[in-house]
């Protein structure tokens, strides 16, 4: 959503998914443990549950790709999205995982047709959203479209879908569109559930998987409902890049931990690593953070000039691995000392840990240490910790705790693997 837009409008496992199990209000009673597979049971407008989920079996783990906002807002061009497809493959950051090559606002025409339909700007997107959709998956990637659960999307510059639902899903479906991030400006004061519901049902219906991004913002506590309608859910306001800006996004995003699932994840907004606002360490805490909430990772730059620096933070494949483990349990705060120095920590697949030594101060350096009760190893445990910023494994072997020294505006993550003793 534009910024300047914002102010205006504010606002487990595969198997269960592929299953469409359902809790009882028990055991959402019970929710909370860590390792805890299950997703709770949506509270619904008027009372009660709603205990159908939403699958369509796209990513089973976070979604990974390129989006145009952060960078070019409504600067943006079917040579730029082309180029930024090339650039995704010469730059090894398809292989390495980003697939999807996401319009944002600005792509389509003023109005619609005469017969209600939206189409591609012809002075921007000459060759339509069909031909750019062929191009990319030409390139082995995904597109991705936008649109917004009200009458215009937050630039003003283009009709959103609101009552034109299953017009524009099956629009959408016959250009072999593979993703929406639908946004929520210009509302007619129906309530996020039922808007963000519609276009939940029209994807379904439109006869091709398309990943289903809301962009609620978190007004209405969409981690608690949005399993219900889609794959990702924004929990925040529009991402700064800032240091200040994203550490807000992350802490927001940080009291939904239980809600994301595979299938269905908590998103604090796209990437900003490579924009300029904030240094290299900064950015590497970004990406970090990012990777142990099993938040969505969608660039915002500019990849066409990516620096090596920037490149070296996005295709990190150990930091990747972390955010793509197949048991999807996004990792959270756990610990605090003081007001600066944290602790974040996610289980892993095969008995791992995640473990985020976060410090937030800017003047000195710190020691952290991550105690076993606090990231949630039994006590007496062994592990080898690998340090996957440094991509080496620390000398010696742990118990009971692990410590290290971390420099301002900094963190350090380990993966920590028992080991026999």
């Amino acid at each position: 959503m534009a910024p300047e837009i914002q102010s205006l409008f504010p606002s487990t496992t595969a198997v269960l998914l592929l299953l469409g199990a359902c809790l009882s209000a028990a055991a959402v009673a019970a929710l909370g443990a860590a390792d805890d597979a299950s997703r709770p049971a949506v509270p619904l407008p008027g009372g009660g549950a709603r205990r159908v989920l939403f699958a369509n079996g796209l990513r089973l783990t976070p979604q990974m790709g390129w989006n145009s906002w952060n960078h070019f807002q409504c600067d943006i061009n079917e040579a730029v999205v082309r180029r930024t497809a090339d650039a995704l493959v010469a730059t090894g950051l398809a292989k390495a995982g980003y697939k999807y090559v996401n319009l944002d606002d600005c792509w389509a025409d003023y109005q619609r047709t005469k017969e209600g339909y939206m189409i591609a700007n012809p002075k921007t997107f000459p060759s339509g959203i069909k031909a750019l959709a062929d191009y990319v998956h030409s390139k082995g990637l995904k597109l991705g479209i936008y649109s917004s659960a009200g009458t215009r999307t937050c630039s003003n510059r283009m009709p959103g879908s609101l009552g034109h639902e299953d017009k524009d899903a099956k629009t959408f479906a016959s250009w072999g569109v593979d993703y929406l991030k639908y946004d929520n400006c210009y509302r007619d004061g129906t309530p996020e559930t039922v808007r963000f519901g519609r276009m939940s049902r029209a994807l379904k219906n439109s006869g091709r998987p398309i990943f289903y991004s809301l962009c609620e913002w978190g007004y209405m506590e969409v981690p608690k409902w949005g399993g219900m309608y889609g794959n990702s859910w924004r929990t925040t306001g529009d991402i700064i890049d800032t240091w200040s800006g994203m550490l807000d996004n992350i802490d927001r995003n940080d009291a939904y931990a239980r809600y994301a699932k595979p299938g269905g994840w908590n998103d604090p907004d796209m990437l900003e690593v490579g924009n300029g606002g904030m240094a290299y360490n900064e950015y590497v805490v970004h990406f970090s953070l990012w990777a142990i909430a099993k938040a969505p990772l969608v660039i915002g730059c500019d990849v066409t000039r990516v620096s090596k620096e920037t490149l070296g933070i996005l295709s990190n494949a150990e930091v990747i691995a972390i955010n793509q483990d197949r048991m999807g349990v996004q990792g959270n705060k756990v610990k605090k000392y003081g007001n600066d120095l944290e602790v974040w920590a996610g289980q892993l697949s095969r008995h791992r840990k995640a473990v985020l030594l976060l410090n937030r101060g800017a003047t000195r350096s710190a020691s952290i240490t991550a105690a076993w009760p606090d990231v949630g190893i039994r006590r007496g445990v062994t592990v080898e910790a690998r340090d996957v910023w440094k991509h080496e494994t620390l000398p010696g072997r742990f118990t009971g705790s692990l410590t290290a020294v971390v420099g301002p505006h900094s963190c350090k993550l380990f993966v920590l693997t028992p080991v026999p003793r």
